[in-house]
């Protein structure tokens, strides 16, 4: 009796196995879903690895420790017919306390953060790690809706659409919830060189 009962409930195991046990749900590596980029309070510096862009950013926030969050960004390849980078750089810092807009400059895309946390703002100040390939030039651009969907909760960004890349973002500041609210600038590239870029 108890070989048969094997034989009947091992088959059924190993698939519920295969398909609820150590399971990757969502298409983005996060790394291990207890790291963080980032400690409360501290700052932070985050780039993808060459050649690749950032494609998910995710979040937590918590009141008790200093109206902070904790940071956790996603990477991924970009699109071959973009070739390699070109060249990569740290753009303007957006300061604490303030709502600010900012794309990378020169056709650049997204590929990672940097963060210093100001105690006497509650805030954090932020730069981009941008990368140029070759010429490519941006087109079909929009908006992101607001993440988090309100001041004080999680956070969870992806990029669903491949092809479409992290170009900046606007964000607006609450001095009431000391919380911020990111809406991202989402592109596509062009295929081919252009003559013209951004500032």
């Amino acid at each position: 009796m108890d070989i048969f009962l094997l034989c009947v409930f091992l088959p059924l195991v190993t698939v519920a196995w295969g398909q609820y046990g150590d399971y990757d749900y969502g298409p983005y590596n996060y790394g291990d879903n207890d790291e963080w980029v980032n400690v409360y309070r501290q700052g932070f510096n985050f780039q993808c690895p060459h050649g690749q862009v950032i494609v998910a950013v995710r979040s937590v926030f918590s009141k008790k420790e200093g109206n902070d969050r904790l940071w956790n960004y996603a990477c991924m390849p970009a699109s071959q017919s973009l070739g390699e980078p070109t060249e990569c750089w740290w753009e303007e810092i957006n300061r604490a306390g303030t709502e600010w807009y900012q794309t990378c400059s020169n056709n650049g895309l997204v590929a990672g953060f940097q963060s210093q946390y100001f105690p006497s703002v509650l805030d954090r100040e932020w730069q981009f790690y941008c990368c140029r390939y070759s010429r490519r030039c941006p087109y079909s651009c929009w908006l992101t809706t607001e993440y988090p969907g309100h001041y004080g909760e999680d956070m969870d960004m992806m990029m669903y659409t491949y092809d479409y890349y992290i170009r900046g973002a606007t964000t607006t500041f609450s001095a009431v919830h000391r919380d911020r609210q990111w809406k991202f600038i989402v592109c596509r590239m062009t295929d081919y060189d252009c003559p013209f870029q951004n500032v």
